[in-house]
């Protein structure tokens, strides 16, 4: 797969190669060497989605030239499930098809964390699945050498002028990357005599080798621009970037966009990922939300085009549906993997026997207005 990925292989779990970037807008820091802390994500009973995406009303939306999209593959479920995103400030609007060969010191800070969390390295979990992206958010502005900034999802942090020493990446991975419970499949054939790898697990406590993270308070709207690896995304990137800029501005929305490198199915061109953080209350400046069902949630649309960026931005991101027919899967604070969750609820609108009645999430289908 394109992009670079710190997720181990493992059995009959699809494997996502990629690296991210934080975004700017960001306050209330937190007291410095705060532990990170956690909390409690909320366990919604119902997340509206809507069919099909609204038509746009603007009348002046760019001609595209004709691309190579993939229009017959169904969208849902191909976004490979993750447990964190690593969002790489480089301020750069394009990289090397490879990102771990960007000569910058946002390419620095991928081989060192590759070093940490990729195969081979002391906290390599073929369980735990961190993509990884680079971004054209604004790089440190710190005088330290070597440093970059990050910002981290689903957990909503932004961290500025993390140091690429080894010292501190492992710090990084131990207090904001690494899982919180060892998967079954680590334990499951170990002898009386073998210990089970807790330091694969989460520790908060070195959250204090680090710089103080802030919180993430507004959506961030993440585009695949990644030109220097596919010509589809290097061509609708841009276009979709500064659609999105317009029409949150035109709807007074505050919200931060930038284009990240490859993350996987640039044949489903555009493809953006939404970020709604767990304070969003939805609304725009003329209509307030009362709080979005998809709070603390990470959306992944495909075959997005500029017609799409007023029907995601109104449904999405201010009343807070899922748009079914551009959905590529989606994930929660808690874990959660939205993409079966939206399969499942079909399914029993259906009337279908395969939903799961047991799942925490259900995606109901609500009248626009």
């Amino acid at each position: 797969m394109p992009s670079l990925c710190f997720r181990p292989r493992a059995p009959s779990i699809r494997t996502l190669h990629t690296f991210s970037t934080p975004a700017p807008r960001l306050r209330h820091k937190l007291p410095l060497h705060q532990p990170p802390t956690t909390t409690h994500p909320r366990r919604l009973s119902s997340l509206p989605y809507v069919p099909t995406c609204p038509p746009s009303t603007c009348t002046c939306l760019p001609t595209l030239p004709k691309l190579d999209i993939d229009r017959k593959t169904p969208l849902l479920n191909t976004m490979a499930h993750y447990a964190s995103h690593v969002v790489v400030c480089s301020g750069k609007p394009d990289w090397s098809s490879r990102i771990e060969d960007e000569a910058t010191p946002a390419g620095d800070f991928v081989r060192g964390m590759k070093n940490v969390v990729g195969r081979g390295g002391e906290r390599f979990d073929p369980f735990n699945n961190i993509v990884a992206t680079l971004s054209s958010f604004p790089a440190s502005t710190t005088t330290a050498p070597a440093t970059t900034t990050i910002l981290l999802f689903p957990s909503f942090q932004k961290i500025e002028a993390v140091p690429h020493d080894a010292q501190t990446l492992s710090a990084l991975a131990a207090a904001y990357l690494s899982a919180h419970t060892l998967h079954p499949m680590h334990t499951a054939s170990l002898t009386p005599a073998q210990k089970p790898p807790t330091h694969l697990l989460r520790d908060p406590a070195l959250a204090s080798l680090l710089p103080a993270p802030s919180p993430i308070t507004h959506p961030v709207i993440l585009i695949c621009g990644h030109g220097g690896r596919d010509e589809r995304c290097g061509i609708l990137g841009p276009i979709l970037e500064t659609e999105f800029k317009k029409v949150l501005a035109e709807k007074k929305i505050g919200a931060d966009v930038a284009s990240i490198s490859h993350i996987g199915g640039h044949k489903f061109a555009g493809n953006v990922i939404v970020y709604i953080p767990p304070n969003w209350g939805g609304g725009s400046a003329e209509e307030d939300g009362d709080g979005s069902a998809l709070a603390g949630t990470g959306l992944w649309y495909g075959r997005v085009g500029p017609e799409n960026v007023e029907g995601i931005v109104e449904e999405t991101v201010v009343r807070g549906r899922v748009i079914a027919d551009l959905f590529r899967g989606g994930i929660t604070q808690g874990g959660g993997n939205l993409g079966r969750v939206l399969e499942a609820q079909i399914k029993r609108d259906r009337g279908d026997s395969g939903g799961e009645e047991g799942e925490g999430l259900k995606l109901k289908p609500r009248a626009r207005g």
